[in-house]
């Protein structure tokens, strides 16, 4: 089990009945703010639209939504603070999108890399290596409530990584 102080944090942006991303952002302040402004733009260009964000207790998390916010003045970003996202396994993610509500329609989940990871290779088409420091993937879903989420049930859309960008 990785140490909290050890984990890089991870955003899920949008898990929309149709769609869903990632983004990874590093664990260092410097990286941090280095990487928000090279991947902020490029993650809404990509189609997300921060429309409801839900983050993990942990003080990376929270500081990876405010560096993108920052980012983003544009945007009104506000979100909750959910402590079921402070995990590292998937299952528990994966029952906590279950969950959700079917009147929402796109969900941004700022949570841990390891579960965020483990979580897009169960239910995307196409396994990842792993999500990179920073790193966006949107993923189309296939099923119409969220209680059916399931192995193999979205499209991996996009996988964007900062390298792409610097």
């Amino acid at each position: 089990t990785m140490e909290p102080e050890q984990c890089a944090t991870g955003v899920i942006a949008p898990l929309r009945l149709p769609q869903w991303g990632v983004l990874n952002l590093e664990s260092t302040k410097l990286g941090c703010t280095q990487s928000a402004e090279v991947m902020a733009a490029q993650i809404v260009k990509a189609g997300c639209g921060f429309e409801r964000v839900f983050c993990s207790p942990a003080v990376r998390a929270q500081s990876t939504i405010e560096q993108l916010y920052q980012q983003l003045p544009e945007r009104e970003i506000t979100w909750k603070i959910e402590d079921a996202l402070y995990t590292f396994e998937m299952r528990s993610l994966l029952r906590w999108c279950q969950d959700l509500d079917d009147a929402i329609a796109e969900v941004v989940i700022v949570g841990h890399n390891s579960a965020l990871t483990d979580l897009i290779n169960f239910v995307g088409d196409r396994p990842i290596e792993n999500l990179p420091t920073c790193g966006y993937v949107q993923l189309a879903l296939s099923v119409n409530a969220w209680k059916d989420l399931a192995a193999e049930s979205a499209q991996l859309l996009s996988f964007l990584k900062p390298k792409m960008f610097m």
